[in-house]
């Protein structure tokens, strides 16, 4: 059967808004038929784009550009079905996933979603998914495909709508995905049909879980308020509103900047016996940075010492990365890194030292640090590129410590694990490997990336502790 054929059979549509009790067979839709303008696309965007893919779904996008730019349809399809046809489940899978991030948008990529997903659902391995039909629907909105949008979503409806848990949970998956897409007309469709949804059903279930995603989703669209008077309606429901609804909300007034709101959502939260976690100070963290108040930061990295609050990777993301003078040294390219935390403090203002004081006296490097008299392995995966820094610093002065004063023993060998670059936006581009590349040099360290593994350096526990001994003396 071919492709045009194979689309008229799978997927229908209706000139009827959408509507969940409508029984109208929908018209049929062509299949790729309608070629998107032509569009340059240089190798270096799509090298970007495709960098955090596998090597067999960027040779597919390659192989598919001309087809696209020259509008052959009929050539478009016969590389979809031999790249699904030959692919494992997983790599056609991450393929779509790509064109259905909101960080993959490029009009031309992105025509590929639609006619990949038919092709992927014929496949025998593929079961059917809601909320992979959610991220393609938001994708058709994106690209004014109505008639087919409004043909999966009639399909789609047709065969939850007597299902009203899932049901509840597909549209709050397209508020997830409107959302993070800033797609406001979808949003508000999605966020309509949610709400009557709610207001219709008597299962605690369905109205849990429409008012998780209708706050988060405001909050992620920048209408916080509208938010805060959600959880009021809960509230009026006999609905206890959870630390997730505060979360929300919490952090969408932080992101808008108002500091006072965010600080009032606190309050109510504390007043309320609703206990303040590592992820809403994390989240009230990014905020204050975000507006430069780092008096603010400090005190709270204060207040978590006091309350007990773990601090975590993120923790110091949020906080690095608000720290100016920290982050214009790690991009300046031609830097000579401070290769200490005293002469990293010499440096900076006495804001930004009172922050990284802070974290360096957490626990945070030994959740990052493994010890024992084969290894000695500090893992930097997760870190931004200030956290890493500040982290190696901390752990020269640790490992230094931890060798010269004899109470711990000397592993055989020593690994610092940066990372190729595998999940930055240019795949083997790493920017914390560069960094801890130039300051191994600087340094003249014995550590040389490893020929077993180019994400890591190593060494000779001996060879690190004539290393750091030096370091120190020098």
């Amino acid at each position: 059967m071919n492709t045009h054929a194979w689309y008229q059979q799978k997927i229908t549509t209706s000139h009827v808004p959408w509507n969940h009790h409508s029984r109208r067979r929908p018209q049929l839709l062509p299949y790729l038929s309608q070629p998107p303008p032509p569009l340059n696309l240089s190798t270096k965007w799509h090298f970007k784009c495709v960098a955090a893919i596998s090597k067999q779904a960027q040779r597919f996008f390659s192989a598919v550009v001309p087809s696209l730019v020259t509008g052959d349809t009929s050539a478009s399809n016969r590389l979809i079905k031999k790249f699904v046809a030959s692919s494992p489940k997983s790599i056609t899978l991450d393929a779509l996933s790509h064109l259905l991030s909101p960080d993959s948008t490029h009009p031309l990529l992105s025509s590929l979603t639609l006619p990949l997903y038919l092709k992927i659902s014929e496949a025998s391995w593929f079961s059917w998914n809601a909320k992979l039909v959610a991220q393609v629907i938001v994708l058709l909105d994106k690209q004014g495909l109505d008639k087919e949008l409004e043909a999966l979503m009639s399909e789609t409806v047709s065969k939850l709508q007597f299902k009203e848990r899932e049901l509840v949970l597909f549209y709050c998956n397209l508020i997830e995905f409107n959302s993070k897409h800033s797609c406001s007309r979808g949003f508000d469709d999605s966020y309509a049909r949610l709400n009557q949804l709610v207001c219709d059903s008597i299962s605690v279930y369905v109205k849990k879980q429409g008012y998780k995603a209708m706050i988060s989703g405001l909050c992620e669209m920048g209408r916080a308020r509208e938010a805060e008077d959600l959880i009021g309606e809960m509230r009026g429901k006999g609905i206890k509103p959870t630390l997730f609804e505060f979360r929300c909300v919490l952090y969408g007034y932080g992101r808008l900047g108002l500091l006072k709101d965010m600080e009032r959502i606190l309050d109510e939260m504390e007043s309320g016996g609703i206990e303040v976690d590592t992820v809403c100070v994390n989240m009230i963290l990014a905020s204050y940075g975000a507006h430069n108040a780092l008096p603010e930061m400090g005190l709270w990295l204060q207040k978590m010492k006091t309350l007990g609050i773990p601090l975590s990777i993120r923790t110091c993301n949020s906080v690095l990365n608000s720290c100016p003078r920290i982050m214009a040294l790690m991009r300046n390219l031609d830097a000579c890194y401070p290769v200490s935390i005293q002469e990293l403090l010499k440096i900076l203002s006495e804001d930004e030292a009172v922050l990284v004081k802070e974290l360096v006296e957490s626990s945070v490097l030994n959740e990052t640090i493994k010890w024992d008299a084969l290894d000695g392995k500090l893992d930097l995966h997760g870190m931004h590129l200030g956290s890493a820094y500040v982290i190696l610093l901390q752990w020269m002065e640790e490992t230094r410590n931890r060798l010269s004063t004899g109470e711990h023993v000397i592993p055989a060998e020593i690994t610092v694990v940066c990372g190729s670059g595998n999940h930055s936006s240019v795949r083997g581009e790493s920017p914390i490997k560069s960094m801890v590349t130039e300051i191994m040099a600087q340094t003249r360290s014995p550590m040389r990336i490893d020929r077993k593994n180019i994400g890591c350096f190593v060494a000779k526990g001996k060879a690190v502790k004539e290393w750091l001994a030096m370091l120190n003396d020098g």
